[in-house]
């Protein structure tokens, strides 16, 4: 029998593991196979942030050309390299003693990141040390973070590695000439920590899941390294990137680094991968160098109920970092806290936004599981890692599925916390929204997009400003923080139109019903009913070459073209202050300031 080494290659969040290697590992098991599995974002972040390896950092630095900035922390690397491990022990909860220490702002160097008491008390209060240090601690490994991009390593980021190198790629020739370019320190040591572990294991084939654009460079750094030094060892890439940006590749070069490309929900890829059976969803290359599309639009998968409690072996030994860059307590939980990601149903129940990429497997396909099997896993998944909190990854949780979830999670008498993505729809009631609470439930994410009654209906959103106000003023009162997804740009929104959201976000935050927002530029996408259809908007498409590697965005005009980057700035500033409680009385109006 064949042997699996599952791998999340850097950087993604660093407070938990990424769930995809976690919900295969549990599948392959469930079939009899052995599958193992490697968090290499957090053992990279492990490794570097040491007092050896910030040592070689600064001293590699030393060497470059600094900006003034650089040239001050340069000249503490005495207390960085004292503080670091500290740090670390306290970020993983290994050292929650030293919370009171690291609360003290004259504990630190000067620095543009660090705040002044005054925001730290309206913050954390007067005793909130141990988040008010956490949050002080964050912005101490962001500032090394900036330190290593600026000076010897340009595509270091702390959460997505080399994002703006695979962001738009649509020809693989610029990642490739950076594939051919000396190994960077971080190449370095990421390969070092991957390579021991398959000296360790010795699988027979190696999946790398490839969510974001942040983790394809390090990826095929790996694949690269493991063709020249384990060619008998076979590769497959996975995930959101490669389901997305992949499906019309046409150049055959990235298979020089790996063998398989698998898409949609892998287990059915995977699995027969590892039995020799008949290939589904797969492109490889053969040995004429063309590139092979195995039954790719094949629409057979594993039942949802029946791809098992997602394994969580390999990767407690791991010490997950809780970070708190932004004081908002919404936004802290992405990273802060050991969350146990799995998802109540698959796909999208509504499924028909313009904006999204509907028309995918992992949107269009809704399969629901007995609500029973469901908490069998979380049982489950509490006794694996010891931690009672779960982020249901969901597109969108259903309310009839969050009631069953609320129902069954009293009658246990289980004592859990959970968030989830919701659409505001009528459903959530007061009476659902306490009942929810009363089982867990502390946050919940979801769109209220464009707070433009015209371009809701436009974009198929099904929901009104009304109906979602409501929604997120029964969540409020029922003691459940909100964030919404907001969005701005799209196609024939006038800049009135921008305004008049911002002033509807406005009175949400100052009712109290909104604790959290983030505006996204709207991006049409290829696999979105906007994308495919863009005359139903009020776009055209813009006649363009097709890449040869990645395709997803697609270049548009559309009438009343407002300046997105002008706006987008007024927009995130005003939720920015918002968030922290001020500005409510300022005419949204004047966020906008006039161009220079």
């Amino acid at each position: 029998m064949k042997k699996i080494l599952l791998v999340t290659p850097p950087l993604t969040q660093l407070n938990t593991s990424y769930p995809a290697t976690c919900h295969l590992t549990g599948f392959l098991r469930s079939r009899n196979i052995e599958a193992l599995q490697m968090d290499l974002s957090i053992e990279l972040i492990q490794k570097l942030f040491t007092k050896k390896n910030l040592k070689v950092v600064f001293q590699t630095a030393a060497l470059t050309k600094l900006s003034k900035s650089n040239k001050i922390i340069l000249s503490q690397t005495d207390f960085y390299l004292q503080t670091i491990e500290p740090v670390m022990q306290f970020l993983s909860g290994r050292d929650i003693s030293l919370a009171t220490r690291f609360s003290n702002l004259d504990f630190w160097q000067e620095s543009k990141r660090l705040p002044i008491e005054d925001e730290l008390e309206w913050a954390f209060g007067m005793i909130g040390n141990y988040d008010r240090a956490t949050h002080l601690c964050s912005l101490f490994l962001k500032n090394i973070c900036q330190f290593i991009q600026q000076t010897i390593d340009p595509h270091f980021e702390l959460i997505r590695y080399a994002e703006s190198l695979c962001l738009r790629l649509p020809e693989f020739e610029p990642l490739e000439m950076e594939l051919q370019k000396p190994l960077s320190l971080i190449d370095k040591l990421m390969l070092d920590i991957f390579s021991n572990n398959i000296n360790k294991t010795k699988p027979e084939l190696v999946g790398f899941s490839v969510p974001f654009p942040g983790n394809l460079f390090s990826a095929l750094r790996c694949a690269q390294w493991l063709k020249r030094e384990h060619p008998s060892i076979k590769i497959v890439f996975g995930g959101g990137y490669v389901n997305t940006e992949l499906r019309s590749l046409t150049d055959p070069k990235v298979f020089d680094y790996i063998d398989y490309l698998t898409f949609d929900d892998g287990e059915l890829p995977l699995l027969r991968l590892m039995e020799d059976g008949e290939l589904i969803r797969t492109l490889y290359r053969d040995k004429q160098g063309s590139i092979q599309r195995a039954n790719f639009d094949s629409t057979e998968n594993i039942p949802f109920a029946e791809c098992g409690t997602p394994s969580y072996d390999g990767l407690l030994q791991n010490n997950y970092l809780n970070l708190i860059e932004l004081t908002n307590p919404m936004h802290a939980l992405w990273s802060n806290g050991r969350w146990n990601k799995i998802i109540l149903a698959h796909g999208c129940y509504w499924g028909k936004c313009a904006f999204c990429d509907g028309t995918l497997d992992y949107i269009k396909r809704y399969e629901k599981a007995p609500i029973e099997l469901i908490v069998d896993r979380m049982e489950e998944i509490m006794q694996q890692t010891g931690q009672s909190g779960f982020h249901f990854v969901d597109e969108a949780a259903s309310p009839v599925m969050l009631r069953k979830l609320a129902e069954e999670i009293i009658r246990r008498k289980l004592t859990v916390s959970y968030w989830t993505n919701v659409r505001f729809e009528k459903s959530f009631t007061p009476e659902l929204t306490y009942l929810m609470a009363k089982s867990g439930c502390i946050a919940v994410s979801g769109g209220l997009e464009v707070a433009s009654a015209r371009i809701l209906k436009l974009i198929n959103k099904g929901i009104t400003i009304e109906i979602a106000s409501e929604s997120m003023k029964n969540f409020a009162e029922s003691g459940i923080m909100t964030h919404a997804y907001l969005m701005y740009g799209f196609p024939t929104e006038t800049a009135q139109e921008t305004i008049e959201s911002l002033e509807v976000v406005r009175g949400l935050f100052e009712n109290g019903w909104l604790q959290s927002a983030f505006w996204h530029r709207y991006a049409m996408t290829i696999h979105s009913p906007s994308g495919q259809n863009p005359e139903n908007v009020g776009a055209k498409r813009v006649n363009s070459k097709a890449g040869t590697f990645a395709n997803n965005e697609i270049p548009f005009t559309t009438p009343n073209e407002i300046d997105l980057d002008y706006y987008g700035k007024g927009l995130n500033l005003a939720t920015y202050n918002y968030m922290q409680g001020t500005g409510y009385e300022i005419d949204v109006k004047k966020w906008f300031n006039p161009k220079q």
